[in-house]
């Protein structure tokens, strides 16, 4: 007969459930995993599948009683890395939608919504669809797996115990939120600037000619030249969103440490 004593059982469940705390927080907050439309119960599977595959290798975890003061403290420190990690590489997808808002508005089409169901929200329909480039792009450089093995080599560079999370850490996330975002600014810029000219051009047509109704010929031409520009920069989109994911996916790891 196995018999177990406390001690051991508590180990077990200690070199379990911390890292599964830490796994299900980041798959909550990063995307692709934190997509509505995955079911909970496939989210929860999946959590339960990394941490059986990358326990046995992680680093020793001090032997702690789970439902102590201390033990519920590190399980609520392992939740919040979690969320943060995939909460920095979300601010990329969030740069990525602003990007669209700024071409959306400029191109006169913010009032044309649609459901997004990445947000579980109404989203303009640019973008939307640059949401979904992104996205498409980031699976086919095999960023889910690169954004599992940022998780895995967290464990390593921010070990389980009782240390604090470094005071610049927050200070870190805003940092990184800067940058993501001042790149989704120059990413829509190209198009912003086409039709900032092309709303010169008609405010200038319509001091030279009155009797246009700019109403009725300035919106369908912002919209033809905008998807015109966009339709151009498309094939200029990918090395720009790379550089993007592999700052997202450093910053991961970046935040933590104290700068």
């Amino acid at each position: 007969m196995i018999s177990l004593t406390s001690a051991e059982l508590n180990a077990w469940i200690v070199a379990f459930f911390f890292p599964l705390a830490r796994i299900l927080a980041l798959l909550v907050a990063a995307p692709p995993f934190n997509n509505p439309v995955v079911p909970v119960r496939v989210t929860l599977l999946l959590g339960i599948a990394i941490a059986v595959a990358i326990t046995p290798a992680l680093p020793a975890i001090p032997v702690i009683e789970p439902a102590s003061g201390l033990g519920l403290l590190i399980l609520a420190q392992q939740m919040i890395i979690g969320f943060a990690m995939g909460f920095t590489l979300r601010l990329v997808f969030s740069a990525v939608d602003m990007t669209g808002n700024m071409i959306s508005n400029q191109m006169g089409l913010g009032f044309a919504t649609a459901y997004d169901p990445q947000s579980a929200s109404q989203t303009v329909v640019i973008s939307e669809f640059l949401g979904m480039l992104a996205l498409l792009i980031f699976m086919a450089i095999d960023g889910h797996l690169m954004v599992i093995a940022t998780l895995v080599r967290s464990f390593t560079v921010l070990p389980i115990g009782a240390e604090a999370i470094a005071n610049g850490t927050w200070s870190n996330i805003a940092n990184a939120g800067g940058v993501i975002f001042s790149s989704g600014v120059l990413l829509a810029l190209p198009i912003v600037v086409a039709l900032m000219i092309t709303n010169i051009a008609l405010g200038v047509l319509g001091r030279v000619a009155p009797q246009l109704n700019l109403m009725a010929i300035g919106f369908p031409i912002t919209i033809i030249l905008g998807f015109a520009a966009l339709f151009i920069s498309m094939s200029h989109l990918g090395a720009p969103l790379q550089q993007m994911f592999e700052y997202g996916l450093n910053s991961m790891l970046g935040v933590f440490v104290r700068r």
